[in-house]
């Protein structure tokens, strides 16, 4: 048993949902999260910047003392984790693997659909992992710049004419390929997942990166015996950002589903 907190991070809010989904698996768990809301989005930035950017994620939230790191990040999740794991001592896990592996297990007609950001979608890191299990799958992929900005601004209501719109063109061409899985390769987007899945329909399969992500976690945690103390009551949450903490809390509540109780600290990521 181990009650040394787990951290989480991402550009912004969009890592809620996998942190939300760790808290619902893992109640017991001290979860510590870190949105680099004053740099957001990731996924236009270049592979060096993403690279810098994560490292000071780690670096800060390694001061806490962490038993593991949840790269709750599609971005950095294909484009830096290699070096995150290659230079720290501990689990370090991200959102591709479980997710490329669910759309793989599956797809029933060898059609996938990816949206991510550009960055997501230039590395191929999607596409590789589902091609270790099954290469046979055709993979059908979209950059989706405009979603991330709308999404941390609230657009993502049902019958809002602006997210409806992008999103709808956004998956035109998956709809056009007869996709019968849909990898949401960016953890702010189950927030859309209403609108995703009316646009698509009923026959298509949505995978939700931070759920998976969170399952894996899960599952990594109990095999190293890395788990809390299951008497315990709830583990703690704390909550860092490096804008104002005051727009994290208006909308983090839409992320997780619930209020954010605890407090919101600033931090100044530069410095690590």
């Amino acid at each position: 048993m181990d009650r040394r907190p787990i951290g989480v991070f991402d550009s912004g809010l969009g890592g809620l949902t996998a942190a939300g989904e760790l808290a619902r698996l893992l109640p017991t768990e001290s979860i510590i999260y870190f949105g680099d809301t004053g740099r957001v989005p990731y996924g236009s930035r270049s592979q060096e910047t993403i690279l810098k950017y994560a490292r000071q994620d780690v670096a800060f939230l390694k001061t806490f003392g962490l038993k593991a790191i949840v790269i709750a990040c599609g971005t950095v999740s294909t484009v830096a984790i290699r070096e995150l794991k290659a230079e720290n001592d501990l689990p370090i896990i991200g959102v591709v693997e479980p997710a490329g592996l669910a759309a793989a297990a599956a797809t029933k007609n060898g059609k996938v659909g990816l949206i991510g950001t550009q960055a997501s979608i230039r590395s191929g890191a999607y596409e590789r992992v589902i091609a270790s299990v099954r290469p046979d799958i055709e993979v059908f992929a979209e950059a989706c710049p405009l979603l991330v900005p709308l999404i941390e601004a609230g657009r993502i209501h049902e019958g809002d004419i602006v997210i409806e719109t992008v999103v709808s063109e956004y998956l035109e061409p998956m709809k056009e390929a007869g996709v019968d899985t849909l990898v949401l390769g960016c953890t702010h987007y189950p927030l859309l997942k209403k609108i995703i899945s009316r646009q698509m329909g009923d026959g298509v399969t949505l995978i939700d990166t931070g759920e998976q992500c969170a399952i894996r976690t899960a599952q990594l945690l109990a095999q190293e015996n890395l788990l809390a103390p299951q008497e315990r009551k709830r583990g703690k949450r704390q909550y860092y950002v490096s804008d104002a903490p005051a727009g994290f809390v208006r909308t983090a509540s839409l992320f997780l589903g619930e209020q954010i109780e605890d407090a919101v600290e600033r931090v100044d990521i530069a410095r690590y």
